[in-house]
């Protein structure tokens, strides 16, 4: 299932961000990437260490969003970290690694879905479109300053090569409490239901009541933690 969160961050709070974002060094991005996806990869990173600090801001962005966090039902999520990509530069297409080790860690992490925060606005560049293939064919995704889309891992994706400004984003991979996705969509689309009734009725309603039970109920049948 693939999401998209328009609004994630505010215009105003995607705009310093990326202020913040664009004073990093930058390094070659094949550097943080081996096997097959080396070869297709042509774009900028921002260097582990020196983005650090603004990674950490993102991962409390990701605490704070009721979407994010009904959608993803995150366990352990890989730090983000920020590339870029001016006229020419694009990443062919690939699959995400299956396991991730956090930075300066032996912990593992699964990677059932990746995320892409854009941090500059669509008509700011030619191409560079976020193309996700899945069950039902190829879709092109390119959003504004501080959207987020959140798609499976699994998913052979690509960005398309830049022809005119540059492209600017985050990116980020989660482990989720509920591996399996048909599980962790219906629990989305029954959470969203129940906030949407919350904007109708008491909090104290039945519906409510009856409904976040066998929400709750569905999430402990379903996760693994």
């Amino acid at each position: 299932m693939l999401i998209v969160i328009e609004g994630f961050m505010d215009r105003i709070a995607a705009a310093q961000f990326r202020s913040e974002v664009e004073r990093l060094p930058w390094e070659d991005g094949v550097k943080s990437t081996a096997g097959p996806s080396a070869r297709v990869k042509h774009n900028r990173q921002a260097g582990r260490a020196e983005s650090a600090e603004l990674a950490n801001q993102l991962l409390a962005y990701f605490g704070r969003h009721p979407t994010f966090m009904s959608a993803a039902l995150p366990h352990k999520i890989y730090p983000p970290r920020f590339n870029r990509y001016g006229v020419g530069e694009q990443y062919g297409t690939h699959v995400d690694a299956s396991i991730m080790y956090q930075p300066g860690s032996s912990e593992a992490l699964r990677s059932d879905l990746s995320l892409t925060l854009f941090l500059n606005d669509a008509d700011d560049y030619d191409g560079g479109e976020l193309v996700i293939e899945g069950q039902f064919g190829a879709q092109e995704v390119k959003l504004d300053a501080g959207d987020l889309v959140l798609y499976p891992s699994s998913s052979l994706h690509r960005v398309n090569p830049i022809t005119r400004g540059e492209r600017m984003a985050a990116i980020a991979w989660l482990q989720s409490m509920v591996p399996d996705a048909a599980a962790r969509g219906m629990l989305y689309d029954l959470d969203q239901s129940i906030q949407a009734l919350g904007r109708e009725l008491p909090a104290d309603h039945p519906q409510i009541r009856d409904l976040g039970a066998i929400y709750h109920n569905l999430v402990r049948r379903w996760a693994r933690v």
